[in-house]
């Protein structure tokens, strides 16, 4: 084991040795619109960002993850030196029942790694339309840095996984925010991810591209479109469709 993996029995981080100094850590997993999840990848790809280890437990399902035909694990860690950024993103979703474990887990190895500060993204629902993000913050100051670009989420709950590494971050006084990325449905909210990358834009001095997310929002959408005007057919002719397509 590196001087940065993390063993604890019931949660395992394995990394080659982070090269960054006072790193920002980015986290994103699965939720409503699978905002955290889209947002991170997306910055992977665009920062070339090199995968630098994996995040195992014994709760987590017993899957590999497939890409291009090459087996991955399901939580990732990536490093980019130049950016003085790690990026953790999940391909399965966490548990209640096991996000107070991973969550301790990884804020252990941010403390160990000597993290500056802590960016969690999640998606939230909302009835209107636009393309907000909400911001929240375990201090003061983290909150200052953060309300000018952000609508504030003044009352309510953060659930999962980033309401866990929040709380955590909070007992252990480690400068972190919340980023929200308001959507009006449970399917893959591409639109939402790329207005939280734009906030992160903005607060880390970056210019990642959203433009292959926006043209993903559309095709998403088209096929939607369509997959709801095949259904409407099929109930008004008596079918049942058997097959329908997959997003994400």
């Amino acid at each position: 084991m590196s001087n940065t993996d993390y063993d604890n029995n019931d949660v395992k981080i394995i990394t080659k040795p982070v090269q960054s100094k006072n790193p920002v850590l980015i986290e994103g997993f699965p939720g409503i619109g699978l905002v955290g999840n889209i947002a991170s990848q997306h910055m992977i790809e665009e920062l070339k960002m090199e995968y630098i280890g994996s995040i195992e437990s014994r709760y987590f399902p017993s899957i590999a993850v497939l890409y291009e035909g090459l087996i991955n694990m399901p939580v990732r860690i990536y490093e980019s030196v130049e950016h003085n950024l790690i990026v953790v993103i999940s391909d399965i979703p966490i548990s209640h029942t096991v996000s107070y474990d991973v969550s301790n887990a990884l804020v252990d190895w941010a403390e160990s790694i000597n993290v500056r500060e802590i960016a969690s993204i999640a998606g939230i629902a909302i009835m209107d339309g636009g393309q907000k993000v909400f911001g929240a913050a375990t201090t003061q100051e983290m909150l200052n840095k953060i309300k000018e670009k952000v609508e504030v989420f003044q009352m309510g709950t953060i659930s999962g996984i980033s309401g866990s590494v929040m709380a955590e971050c909070l007992l252990r006084e480690i400068p972190a925010f919340s980023l929200l990325g308001a959507t009006r449905t449970q399917n893959p909210d591409p639109r939402a991810a790329s207005a939280v990358i734009e906030v992160l834009n903005e607060l880390y001095g970056l210019s990642i591209s959203t433009v292959r997310l926006i043209e993903q929002a559309e095709r998403i959408e088209v096929e939607l479109q369509r997959l709801a005007e095949d259904v409407q057919t099929a109930e008004q002719k008596g079918e049942v469709k058997k097959e329908f397509p997959m997003y994400g």
